[in-house]
């Protein structure tokens, strides 16, 4: 810490230093944009990340994120129940939501499996989507898991552990390259994976 700034300035250039692509210069700049900024401005950031930390949970249906137990997808009659995708994180929703062209459920693994990180299936919430299957509504699985070799092989696991069900099991189609992730897709080439899912083999 710099000996030039206050101790509680270089406590918060610290904590900015923290967040993922934000190196020391930026850190500083950071810090001194909140020093100058007005008292309702910069209070009203420090809310809200408050309110992030206290407010969102998982929803209990499908681990979206949320402010009750039930997320807006969940809670949306005009979705398709009979219909749930399959993807890694929270984020991918937003991505695929942005396209218009979903009108189905979700299910958030939380994750993909990865031994060599330590990440076992029991880690992630695949029990969970087994048990909304069990439930009888479901009548198709797309898979949006990542194109890559973590994502399809946790893809296939879970392919595995469906197949004595009566499920239609498909994967969202190859406009995503191979070894990509489906935060940073495009939005054509999102509607075109969407549009011509295939079946998972």
């Amino acid at each position: 810490m710099s000996a030039i700034y206050t101790q509680t300035l270089n406590r918060l250039i610290e904590e900015f230093g923290r967040l993922p692509g934000i190196g020391p210069k930026s850190a500083e700049r950071l810090a001194f944009y909140i020093l100058k900024a007005d008292t309702k401005s910069a209070m009203a950031l420090a809310a809200a990340i408050n309110d992030v930390k206290t407010k969102i949970k998982n929803c209990k249906t499908c681990y979206n994120l949320a402010e009750s137990d039930t997320c807006d997808i969940c809670s949306d009659p005009k979705r398709d129940k009979s219909l749930i995708c399959v993807v890694e994180q929270p984020k991918d929703i937003i991505s695929l939501e942005k396209t218009g062209a979903c009108k189905w459920l979700y299910h958030v693994l939380q994750g993909h499996i990865a031994p060599l990180e330590g990440i076992e299936p029991e880690d992630l919430t695949i029990d969970k989507l087994i048990q909304r299957v069990k439930d009888g509504q479901v009548k198709e699985i797309i898979m949006a898991t990542n194109p890559n070799m973590s994502g399809d092989g946790t893809a296939l696991y879970i392919s595995s552990l469906l197949k004595n069900y009566n499920v239609k099991i498909t994967r969202l189609a190859r406009g995503l390259p191979t070894g990509s992730t489906i935060e940073y897709a495009s939005g054509k080439i999102l509607t075109d994976a969407i549009t011509g899912r295939q079946p998972l083999e």
